[in-house]
């Protein structure tokens, strides 16, 4: 955004998919090539995995602490999903977009809806689908995180996750990750520049017609 037009609210990008669709590894791989973005780290009930950094990936906390910030309003949304909770917190984004900075949340269907009462008007939804359940499946599988139990209940999942794709504004198939970040990259740069999303406009052009400097 040109300093010429002024400082924006910042925009919330929001990308869901099934378990195992890419929503993570995309969301991490836009946040490299953006320094104007930040993550939203979610909080979550569920165990850390190896690898997992507190944080840096969730905020890992226990039940009764997730139970506590949401009496205390302190989570934009919230959901169950695979009998763990997950939600985000209002007071570290409503900062960010404040300061005019855009905020990525990968969350589930559930936590999109959610969101959309809180940032009807400035926020970008994406739906990220697989190329086909074979390579879901295969995903799931390879990064080996879950048992073969899991495994088959996100698969059994994935259907219901996928019917709602229509609830968002951009959809996305991804069968090459470059491609899809490259995309996701190309959205957020198109809403950036939408006229309602650039404040100072229409008194940039009165000067612009005007004559002046």
């Amino acid at each position: 955004m040109s300093a010429l037009l002024g400082q924006r609210r910042g925009l919330m990008l929001v990308l869901s998919s099934p378990s195992g669709a890419g929503k993570t590894t995309i969301t991490r791989r836009i946040l490299e090539r953006d320094a104007q973005l930040t993550i939203s780290v979610s909080v979550t009930t569920r165990p850390q995995r190896p690898g997992e950094i507190d944080g840096v990936h969730y905020h890992f906390i226990d039940k009764a602490e997730f139970d506590r910030r949401v009496a205390a309003n302190q989570l934009l949304e919230h959901a169950t999903v695979f009998g763990n909770s997950y939600g985000t917190p209002r007071g570290p984004v409503e900062a960010t977009l404040t300061a005019g900075r855009d905020v990525v949340a990968d969350v589930d269907w559930q936590g999109t809806q959610q969101l959309q009462q809180n940032f009807r008007d400035n926020m970008v939804s994406i739906f990220v689908l697989p190329p086909t359940l074979d390579e879901l499946e295969r995903r799931l599988r390879s990064r080996a995180q879950d048992s073969a139990a899991v495994v088959a209940e996100r698969m059994a999942k994935a259907a219901d996750e996928m019917s709602h794709w229509a609830e968002y504004d951009y959809v996305i198939v991804n069968d090459r990750l470059d491609q899809s970040v490259a995309h996701v990259a190309t959205i957020l740069a198109a809403e950036r520049l939408k006229r309602e999303r650039q404040p100072g406009l229409a008194a940039f052009v009165n000067r612009l017609r005007e004559g002046g400097g």
